[in-house]
């Protein structure tokens, strides 16, 4: 039989992955599988999840969490030099990832699409020495996805960021940054950065003009003069019909295979939903460095 190595989070979203082993593992058996499992932590390393595997060992990772779960995973992965194909679970409490490659939020239809679909190369993030598949960060998001509290994030799901979005908005700050790449380079102050190999943090349709398979990267610039919020209900009607990149010019957009920042502020960076390096960042675009499978998008 054909092997699918199963790595799950019990803790991820609302403990959703917990109710559902019994449908993901025999779907897979009834379709010719055999179901290896490991419940993963964050203390799990390289060896605890492969041991000495090899890409040939396994049709696929089944990764059965949120963008944080599959961050490690794939960090764990690359970083050791193996390259397995992944198929990915929404059992998180955003899962960008998974909806941005089109994954059903039923985990029942969830793993049909995976089982019955091919392979496909896709990019991911690199940033120093860490990968991600979403997005990497600093601002706003960053500050609210590490002070949002485990717990609130279980019990209510996303809607935990954006009532941790609203207690942090009177204390936001500007940030000083330089940004370098061959198509664009700004010096000043911002509010947000984001670094989208994806296309939504915490769901929101931030960057829809990005695609997973065009070796570049989408990044958004939200400059002070954003806020104060004069034009908070402006801003945000044009972020429901996806028209900020174009209509708002307070936010800069543009597409690069690479770029670097510098930061002197002392904060904290973001990559999918995981406190992120210290700066200076150097981010860049790696073209088809991620085989998935159940892309549905």
């Amino acid at each position: 039989m054909k092997k699918v190595k199963f790595i799950y989070n019990p803790f991820s979203g609302e403990n959703t992955v917990l109710k559902e082993l019994d449908t993901i593992i025999n779907i897979h058996q009834k379709n010719g599988y055999t179901i290896e499992p490991f419940r993963f932590t964050l203390d799990s390393n390289y060896e605890d999840v492969f041991g000495e595997s090899s890409e040939l060992d396994y049709e696929y990772l089944l990764i059965a969490g949120g963008d944080g779960t599959i961050n490690q995973v794939v960090n764990l992965m690359k970083k050791s030099g193996k390259n397995f194909p992944l198929a990915v679970l929404p059992t998180g409490t955003a899962n960008d990832f998974a909806n941005f490659i089109g994954i059903p939020k039923n985990i029942e239809k969830a793993c049909e699409q995976i089982i019955n679909s091919d392979t496909k190369p896709i990019d991911i993030g690199k940033v120093n020495d860490d990968y991600f598949v979403n997005v990497a960060g600093a601002g706003l998001f960053a500050t609210v996805s590490h002070k949002t509290d485990a717990n609130l994030k279980n019990t209510i799901g996303k809607l935990a960021y954006y009532f941790s979005g609203i207690k942090e908005l009177p204390k936001f700050r500007k940030l000083k940054i330089k940004v370098h790449s061959e198509e664009y380079n700004f010096n000043g102050n911002i509010h947000v950065i984001l670094v989208f190999n994806g296309r939504t943090a915490g769901n929101l349709d931030l960057a829809y003009k990005s695609k997973i398979d065009d070796g570049l990267l989408d990044v958004i610039i939200v400059k002070s003069s954003m806020f104060p919020f004069t034009n908070t209900i402006a801003s945000f009607l044009q972020l429901l019909r996806s028209e900020h990149l174009e209509k708002n010019s307070s936010i800069i957009h543009f597409k690069t295979k690479s770029l670097h920042i510098e930061c002197n502020e002392g904060i904290s960076t973001d990559i999918d939903g995981e406190k992120g390096p210290d700066f200076p960042l150097n981010i860049r675009c790696i073209e088809n460095g991620l085989i998935i499978r159940g892309y549905g998008a």
